[in-house]
């Protein structure tokens, strides 16, 4: 099996592929056809990425965890089965694997988040769907992008969890029950707690960067 190399430099959205040709390569990567899952991997390596550097805040650990997701998967592939989409399986298996590193990183030391991330959909500054003002509203300076990613990485690994796979990756609200295991409300409820803890955190430092100010 060949995984696909990790550039993060340039982290460009995969073409479109179909939901019927995602299935025809999950069948043949699952008959044995190694090259099958590389395309697998080569469309999904960017957005697991991403959502994974999200949770644990460091390149190099986010790209030792993706690599063990595309390698768990592969092992696990004769158990898929199909109940949910490709996708939201791999996503299980990524989340499971990035919210135990970032409970790890919280007890053993502080996280850094000094080095912007580059996302799929861009910076850190796209708006949330939601009919009241977000915490990801009108980021146009390079602080206020700062103080956002630190308030991110505040939240606990769940919460965090919740605002990556949904206003991040652009998830729904039933794929990412399917990827955390747990219903809909559960996860309507974590959004709004995280959503409302990024704006009390984000009122607090952006006030004190302003009193900071020469």
């Amino acid at each position: 099996m060949n995984l696909p190399a990790w550039d993060t430099s340039t982290m460009v959205t995969n073409g479109e592929v179909s939901l019927q040709a995602i299935k025809r390569l999950v069948e043949q990567a699952q008959q044995g056809d190694a090259e099958a899952f590389t395309a697998l991997a080569e469309k999904y390596k960017n957005g697991v990425y991403n959502y994974i550097v999200r949770m644990v805040h460091d390149r190099t650990e986010a790209e030792d965890i993706a690599q063990e997701t595309f390698v768990r998967a592969y092992q696990a592939l004769p158990e898929f089965r199909g109940a949910a989409s490709f996708q939201t399986w791999l996503y299980r298996i990524a989340s499971n694997l990035a919210i135990d590193a970032a409970r790890r990183r919280s007890r053993r030391t502080s996280i850094s988040l000094d080095e912007p991330v580059t996302t799929d959909e861009g910076e850190v500054s796209r708006q949330l769907a939601d009919e009241r003002p977000g915490p990801f509203e009108e980021l146009q300076s390079a602080q206020t992008q700062q103080a956002v990613r630190e308030a991110i990485a505040e939240l606990s690994p769940k919460l965090r969890s919740v605002i990556a796979l949904y206003d991040l990756q652009g998830l729904s609200y039933q794929e990412i029950g399917d990827i955390l295991g747990c219903p809909l409300g559960t996860v309507k409820s974590r959004l709004f707690n995280a959503r409302n803890q990024l704006q009390d955190k984000l009122a607090e430092r952006l006030a004190l960067e302003e009193f900071a100010l020469p």
